[in-house]
């Protein structure tokens, strides 16, 4: 996709409605600090449209980003951060369930999984979750520029065993540092979203 305007369009809270957009979307779940709003950056080409922070559990809210009045890549709220109180990551959770059910405009979820280490229960949970809603989800293994060549075919092999992938074609290596996916990423969203519009 040629990216020739992208903003943050809106953003809602744990009160908030979900509300009705205009153009499909594709949403990217994944727990606190896994590199959410890096990918996100890259896929936008952009170095800090979306915020990065240091400090996990930051996103607190969902996102909209508007790329070229067609499409919305959307940043749910991270989970799994020990460091939030019980109620808050409650409160988050379920503002993810409701996006999840009740978004008209949802086309795919990319759930994204730190490839350095083993998928945890929040991450199994969470994808086994989704599927349940009776969606899918495109993998997205991130950081794979923190691994050694060697190490990637066999963290690859371990996210699948974990999260019982049933084919390959579900997971995608990933790097907002080397750019590593995010043409792949793109031809999968370019695929799906023009279907959806027919």
């Amino acid at each position: 996709m040629v990216i020739k305007k992208v903003e943050l369009e809106k953003v809602i809270g744990v009160t908030s409605k979900i509300p009705e957009m205009p153009h499909p979307e594709f949403a990217f779940a994944g727990k606190s600090n896994v590199g959410k709003s890096s990918l996100i950056n890259a896929l936008m080409n952009r170095k800090a449209l979306a915020r990065v922070s240091a400090q996990p559990g930051k996103t607190q809210t969902i996102n909209y980003y508007n790329v070229n009045d067609e499409i919305y890549l959307v940043d749910l709220p991270g989970y799994g951060y020990t460091k939030v109180a019980v109620e808050v990551k409650a409160k988050w959770g379920k503002m993810v369930e409701k996006y999840l059910r009740q978004s008209k405009m949802l086309k795919y979820v990319f759930l994204l999984i730190d490839s350095r280490h083993k998928p945890s229960e929040n991450d199994i949970m969470m994808y086994e979750w989704i599927v349940s809603q009776g969606v899918n989800p495109i993998i997205v293994a991130t950081k794979i520029d923190k691994l050694k060549r060697s190490q990637i075919k066999g963290q690859m092999e371990l996210i699948i065993k974990t999260l019982n992938l049933t084919s390959k074609e579900q997971l995608l290596p990933f790097s907002s540092e080397t750019k590593a996916g995010v043409k792949e990423l793109w031809e999968i969203i370019e695929d799906i979203y023009p279907e959806q519009e027919s």
